[in-house]
C-alpha cells in the first residue's frame, strides 16, 4: 500500500512538472521593441512594434495608442505618458509615417470631450495617462489601467475581430466613446455611423492621400475599412459629435499636432440620441451608470469590403461574449503557430527573445479577406480567395533578405498565399508588374529595387509551387522594364539602385532557367553582372556613375549619400549576393578580406546606428556571412553569435533598428538555429554557430518530405561560439554551408563548438 502512495506521488509530480513547463507562447512579452525614438536619439533602440492582441497573421490588431501625430507609425511608444485609446489596426516595425489605427475606442468617465487633449495637459481632453506597472503584454492579450478614469481595459482577438473589456468605476457618467475620423499618419477623411438597435452600430471609414496616412500621403494609401460594433450594455444615452472641416483644409499628418486644429475638435458640435450621421469629422459615444468594479464588453468586426464582410467576420468569429475564451483561443493559436520551433538550453531571456522574435515574423504579411474570402483588389472591386488567402503588407526591400526565406521553412503556404496576392496584384491593377513595397494594393512606390522577383525565385527554386510560375516570370520582366539598370547597365547617380537590381536580374534569370528558358535566363545572368559597372579600380571600391564617361563624386566610403539609400558606399557595396566570386576577383582575396575584417572591427560594440556595419538596417543584413566565402570563415561565427548577444534584448529596447515588418526579427530566428542564406534564389544557407543548445524545426508535410530537422550543438556556451566539427546524419561535413533539400528532407545537424577557431574547416 505505501508503494502505491509512493508511485501515485511520483506520477502526480511528473503530471504537474509537465503541466508546469513553459510553451513557446508563455515567452512571448510583446512590450519587445515597442517604443520609437528611444531616450530621444534617432535611430536608437528604434524597434516601433506594437505590444497590443493580435492572432497569427491575422487582419485584426487590438492594440494601445499612446500618440496620433509625427513619426510614430506603430501608434504606440513605451516612453509616452499617456494613452490616447485603443484601435482595431496597426502596423508592425515600419519606419515611414504610418498607416491604420482605425476605429479609436477610448473608455472615459465624466465630462464627454471630443478631442484627445495634449501629452502635457490629458485631462483637456479624452486621453489619459497611465504606468507601464499596470500594464499586461501577452502573444493575444494585453491590459492596462487608464489612472485619470480608474478604467481597467482589456483586449483580445480573433482574427477579423476583437472584443474588449472595460472594468469602471462607481460614477453616474461612465462612457465608451469611439473616434471615427482617426488615422496614424493622418485622419480618416469621411465616415459614417448608424445605429442598427439597442446594442449594434455599423458603418465606414474612408481613408484618402489626401488624409495622409502611409508616408503622409505619398504611399498612395487609399482604402476604406467598415465596421460592425456591438456593445453588451444596451444604449440608453447615446450620441454622434461632428467636427466643422473647413474646405481645402490640408487634413495631413501635421493636422494632428496643430494645437488651433485640436480647439476646432474639442468645439466639436455634439447630437445626443444622434442614429444616423455620415460626414468629414465624426465620432460615437454611449453613456452609463456604472457601478465598482462593473465590467462592460465591447466586440466588433473588422473588415475592407463591406459591412456585411465585417457582420459576418464578428458572427462567424465571435457569435458570443466570453472574453476568457477568446483570450484561450488567441493564446492557443499563438503556441501552434510558435511551435514550428522548438528551442532547447540556453537561458529564459535567450528564450524570450527568440520567441517574441518569431510571434513579430508572423505578423505580417496579414490576411486583407474577410472569413468567406471576399477581398477588394487592386481595380477597387470586390472579389474572392478560393485557394489561397488574400494578403496585404508587403515590405519588399526589407523582408525579401531573411523573413521571406525563413517563412519557405517554416509557413511555405503563407508564402504561397503572398505570391499569389502579388499577382492578384499585378494583374487587377493592370500594371502587370509587382509592387516593390505594398499596402493594402497600393504601389506604394517605397524604397528600391525589385524584391518581389527575389521572393518569388526563392519560393520556386525551394519547391513551392502552388502558383502561376509562368506568369509571375513575366511579370518579374516586366518589373525589370519598369525599374532596372537598362540598356547602359546602371542607374545614374545611383549605387544602391544599380547593385540591387544586377541581383534582381540574376533572380529573374534564375526563375525563367527553373522553367526551361534557357535563353531568356542566359540574357538576365549577363545583365546580372552590371555590378561590375560600377566598380572604381581608382577608388578600389563601389562608387555611383554620372555616365559611361563620369563617376558621382566621391566623398569616401563612409560618407553617406553618394547615391546611397540608407547607407554609404562601404555598406551598399557589400551588395552582390548573387556572384560573390566575380565580387571577390574585382577586389582580389587579400583586400576582400581586409575590408571585411575591418568593416565589423570598427562598427559600434553595442551595433546601433554606424558607418560600418549597421545592423539596425537591411542593406548589411547578409554580410556577416560572406566570411564563409573568405580565408577566415570563422569570423561569421564570431560576429552572429556576438550581434545576437548585444543587439537584441528581452525589454522594451530590444530591438536595435526598426522591426520592418518581421525583417529584423527573421533574421535573428535564422542565425540563432545555425543557418541564413546570403542569397535568396539559391538554395544555399551559410552554417554559423547556433545559439542554443538545440533547435528543432517541424516542417510541413504537405510541402516537404521531411518530417522535422535538428540542429544540435555540443560543449555550447557563451565562450565556445566556433564550430569545430560538423555532422549532418551522422556523417562528417567538411562545408560551412548547407543545401535546402538537405534540411527539409529531414535529420539532424550537429556542431560541436569550442573556444577557438578551427582554421582548417571549410577551407
Amino acid at each position: 500500500m505505501k508503494n502505491k502512495s509512493i508511485l501515485l506521488m511520483l506520477v502526480c509530480c511528473f503530471f504537474a512538472q509537465v503541466k508546469a513547463q513553459k510553451q513557446p507562447v508563455d515567452y512571448v512579452n510583446t512590450i519587445i521593441g515597442a517604443t520609437t525614438a528611444a531616450d530621444g536619439k534617432m535611430f536608437a533602440y528604434d524597434g516601433k512594434t506594437f505590444p497590443g492582441a493580435a492572432t497569427p497573421f491575422g487582419l485584426v490588431q487590438l492594440s494601445p495608442d499612446t500618440k496620433t501625430g509625427g513619426d510614430h507609425g506603430p501608434g504606440y511608444s513605451w516612453h509616452h505618458k499617456t494613452i490616447e485609446g485603443f484601435s482595431f489596426t496597426h502596423m508592425s516595425g515600419i519606419g515611414w509615417y504610418g498607416d491604420l489605427g482605425n476605429f479609436l475606442v477610448m473608455p472615459t468617465v465624466g465630462e464627454l470631450h471630443t478631442a484627445k487633449g495634449s501629452e502635457e495637459h490629458p485631462e483637456e481632453g479624452y486621453r489619459s495617462r497611465y504606468s507601464h506597472d499596470s500594464e499586461v503584454t501577452e502573444a493575444g492579450y494585453y491590459a492596462v489601467t487608464l489612472d485619470d478614469y480608474r478604467i481597467r481595459t482589456e483586449l483580445t482577438v480573433t482574427p477579423r475581430t476583437g472584443i474588449i473589456r472595460f472594468t469602471f468605476p462607481e460614477h453616474a457618467q461612465s462612457r465608451i466613446q469611439i473616434d471615427l475620423a482617426r488615422r496614424i499618419g493622418g485622419t480618416s477623411t469621411e465616415q459614417r455611423v448608424e445605429k442598427v438597435d439597442d446594442h449594434t452600430i455599423q458603418g465606414w471609414m474612408r481613408c484618402t492621400p489626401d488624409g495622409g496616412g502611409w508616408g503622409d500621403g505619398y504611399g498612395n494609401a487609399n482604402y476604406t475599412v467598415y465596421f460592425y460594433c456591438q456593445f453588451e450594455k444596451p444604449f440608453e444615452k447615446y450620441g454622434v459629435w461632428s467636427v466643422d472641416v473647413p474646405a481645402g483644409l490640408d487634413r495631413k499628418n501635421r493636422l494632428n499636432e496643430d494645437p488651433e486644429w485640436q480647439k476646432q475638435v474639442a468645439a466639436a458640435k455634439v447630437m445626443p440620441m444622434c442614429s444616423e450621421a455620415e460626414g468629414k469629422h465624426l465620432g460615437f459615444y454611449t453613456e452609463f451608470a456604472t457601478q465598482a468594479g462593473e465590467q462592460v464588453l465591447m466586440k466588433c468586426g473588422i473588415s475592407f469590403v463591406s459591412i456585411d464582410g465585417a457582420r459576418n467576420n464578428l458572427e462567424q468569429e465571435l457569435p458570443h461574449w466570453n472574453f476568457e475564451k477568446v483570450r484561450k483561443e488567441a493564446r492557443k493559436s499563438w503556441n501552434k503557430a510558435l511551435s514550428c520551433i522548438e528551442v532547447k538550453g540556453k537561458s529564459e531571456r535567450d528564450k524570450r527573445i527568440f520567441y517574441t522574435g518569431l510571434y513579430h515574423t508572423m505578423i505580417d504579411p496579414r490576411c486583407y479577406s474577410d472569413v468567406d474570402g471576399n477581398y477588394v483588389g487592386a481595380d477597387g472591386q470586390i472579389h474572392q480567395a478560393k485557394d489561397f488567402v488574400y494578403r496585404t503588407i508587403f515590405s519588399g526591400w526589407d523582408v525579401f533578405r531573411s523573413q521571406f526565406p525563413l517563412q519557405n521553412l517554416i509557413n511555405p503556404q503563407l508564402v504561397t498565399d503572398e505570391i499569389n496576392s502579388l499577382i492578384q496584384i499585378g494583374d487587377l491593377s493592370g500594371r502587370h508588374y509587382f509592387p516593390r513595397w505594398e499596402f493594402l494594393n497600393a504601389y506604394s512606390g517605397c524604397m528600391v529595387g525589385n524584391p518581389a522577383i527575389a521572393v518569388i525565385t526563392d519560393a520556386y527554386v525551394k519547391g513551392i509551387r502552388g502558383f502561376d510560375a509562368r506568369k509571375a516570370a513575366e511579370y518579374c520582366e516586366n518589373s525589370m522594364k519598369k525599374f532596372g539598370n537598362g540598356e547602359q547597365g546602371f542607374v545614374s547617380g545611383n549605387l544602391s539602385e544599380t547593385l540591387e537590381y544586377a541581383y534582381f536580374d540574376w533572380c529573374t534569370g534564375k526563375l525563367w532557367e527553373s522553367l526551361g528558358d534557357q535563353d531568356k535566363a542566359q540574357a538576365y545572368y549577363r545583365k546580372g553582372q552590371a555590378y561590375r559597372n560600377v566598380w572604381n579600380p581608382e577608388v578600389r571600391w563601389f562608387q555611383a556613375r554620372q555616365s559611361k564617361d563620369r563617376w558621382l563624386n566621391w566623398q569616401g566610403k563612409t560618407v553617406g549619400g553618394q547615391g546611397c539609400v540608407e547607407s554609404n558606399p562601404f555598406q551598399q557595396g557589400w551588395f552582390v549576393p548573387h556572384d560573390i566570386e566575380g565580387m571577390k576577383a574585382l577586389m582580389g582575396e587579400d583586400f576582400f578580406i581586409q575590408e571585411l575584417e575591418l568593416f565589423f572591427d570598427r562598427t559600434t560594440k553595442d551595433f546601433l546606428w554606424s558607418d560600418y556595419y549597421n545592423h539596425p538596417n537591411e542593406p548589411d543584413h547578409h554580410v556577416p556571412f560572406l566570411f564563409n566565402y573568405s580565408s577566415k570563415p570563422w569570423l561569421t561565427q564570431k560576429w552572429t553569435r556576438q550581434i545576437c548577444k548585444v543587439a537584441y534584448g528581452d525589454d522594451v529596447l530590444g530591438l536595435c533598428g526598426n522591426e520592418d515588418v518581421g525583417q529584423m526579427s527573421a533574421w535573428y530566428i535564422l542565425a540563432a538555429v545555425g543557418f541564413h542564406p546570403v542569397c535568396p534564389g539559391s538554395t544555399r544557407y551559410e552554417l554559423t554557430s547556433p545559439v542554443f543548445d538545440e533547435a528543432v524545426l517541424k516542417l510541413d508535410r504537405k510541402f516537404y518530405p521531411g518530417k522535422k530537422f535538428v540542429v544540435k550543438a555540443l560543449n555550447n556556451s557563451s565562450e565556445n561560439v566556433y564550430i569545430q566539427k560538423i555532422w549532418l546524419n551522422g556523417k562528417p561535413l567538411d562545408r560551412l554551408w548547407i543545401s535546402h533539400d538537405e534540411i527539409i528532407s529531414g535529420g539532424e545537424l550537429v556542431f560541436e563548438l569550442g573556444d577557438t577557431p578551427n582554421k582548417s574547416l571549410g577551407l
